[in-house]
């Protein structure tokens, strides 16, 4: 885990608005058809340069409450959504594997280094994402006040 500040950036993609509850039932959970309907309307039509990004944002309270999820692209489309992704203090966590279970497993070390006792870091709750850097890597940040 590294700390990093970064600068106010725009991508564009396709939103729902979920509550980590919903996605622990298979039945209410949401993310996995967002990231299917990605990966079969703007996946196959990616260059290289183009990065794709998972941002959570618009959180109501904390990660008990309901927030917006948006599988994003950094290029401008009219079909899809404009969102900021806030300047500030990010903790990144840097995964490698198999996708998306290294980032899915990332998250969990994320949630354990959150609850620890001895854990100085507090979520600020704004925008935290997922860059995916290559089939198999991935970097999640997460906003900190």
């Amino acid at each position: 885990m590294k700390r990093v500040n970064l600068e106010e950036k725009r991508v564009y993609g396709m939103r729902i608005r979920t509550t980590n509850e919903k996605e622990m039932n298979p039945e209410t959970a949401q993310i996995g058809s967002l990231w299917g309907k990605y990966f079969e309307k703007i996946f196959p039509t990616l260059t290289p340069e183009i990065k794709s990004y998972g941002v959570y944002s618009n959180y109501e309270s904390d990660a008990s409450g309901a927030f917006d999820v948006t599988v994003s692209i950094d290029e401008k489309r009219e079909d899809l959504e404009m969102l900021t992704l806030e300047a500030g203090a990010y903790l990144c966590f840097e995964t490698k594997g198999e996708l998306p279970q290294a980032v899915i497993d990332t998250w969990g070390e994320i949630w354990h280094y959150f609850a620890n006792e001895n854990c100085t870091d507090k979520r600020a709750f704004k925008t935290d994402f997922e860059l995916y850097l290559s089939e198999s890597e991935a970097a999640i940040y997460i906003g900190i006040e």
